[in-house]
């Protein structure tokens, strides 16, 4: 009886379904995360009658044809890129990217990873680097002796040094952008790496065309909608209480099939 395994694929497909809108709400308040939204195929078809067909020796063609469906597939889980909401920290090493663009980190393999997470701190040598450590990439030092640190929306970095009454510029952080966002591959750690479906990241200086500009003491919230997980969860589980229940009903078909034979 195929509508047992068809349910059953639709209720694998559901438990995708509920485990990506998990991952979702765990990480409502993930810096700079985006949601994750699962999409589903449908499987190939057995032709009982092909459409297309003759039907007789005169050349009737059959208009329509019986094709049954095997069930459901998960295509994909892909990311909704939207902006985020800004929340203001005052931190003057937490920065935000409103608009499109990545910021760059290398990672101790020497590789270069791409994150949306803004909180920065100073490791010992003044060095920039991201919350696990990571250097921002460019370098971007800022000096022992320097008593504030400043970003414009271009990313110029700049330092206010006791004694000088002119600022001095440091460093300038550049961003990445990709042709597809979504061929990115997440490792974790709010951190993405560059694979041949996203293509080769294009570099650029923030607040220029294409990319978007840095804000400085804001962080991105994650992109979540609780409210509208919440739905989407409830209606997962009920799809996945209705696929069970088609496979409820194929086995008491199957039992009155054994009590006939009897």
């Amino acid at each position: 009886m195929r509508a047992l395994d068809i349910a059953g694929t639709g209720m694998q497909a559901q438990q995708t379904n509920v485990e990506t809108i998990s991952n979702n709400i765990a990480n409502m308040t993930t810096t700079g995360y985006k949601r994750s939204r699962a999409e589903f195929q449908d499987l190939i078809y057995q032709n009982l009658r092909r459409v297309g067909t003759t039907s007789s020796d005169t050349g009737t063609i059959v208009p329509a044809g019986a094709q049954v469906g095997l069930g459901v597939k998960t295509a994909a889980v892909y990311r909704i890129n939207e902006q985020g909401s800004l929340e203001q920290t005052s931190n003057s090493l937490d920065f935000a990217i409103q608009g499109r663009g990545y910021f760059q980190v290398t990672l101790p393999s020497g590789e270069t990873a791409y994150t949306r997470d803004g909180t920065l701190s100073l490791a010992q040598d003044g060095t920039i680097v991201t919350a696990d450590g990571y250097a921002l990439n460019p370098t971007i030092n800022i000096p022992n002796n320097a008593q504030s640190v400043s970003v414009d929306q271009s990313g110029q970095v700049s330092v206010t040094i006791a004694g000088q009454t002119q600022a001095q510029i440091v460093g300038q952080i550049q961003i990445a952008t990709f042709a597809n966002e979504n061929g990115l591959d997440a490792m974790g750690q709010n951190l993405f790496l560059q694979t041949q479906a996203s293509g080769d990241p294009i570099i650029g200086t923030p607040n220029t065309t294409g990319f978007g500009s840095v804000m400085q003491g804001y962080v991105e919230n994650s992109n979540v909608n609780v409210v509208t997980e919440i739905t989407d969860l409830i209606t997962a589980q009920r799809a996945y209480e209705m696929n069970s229940k088609v496979i409820t009903a194929s086995d008491d078909m199957m039992q009155t099939l054994t009590n006939l034979s009897r």
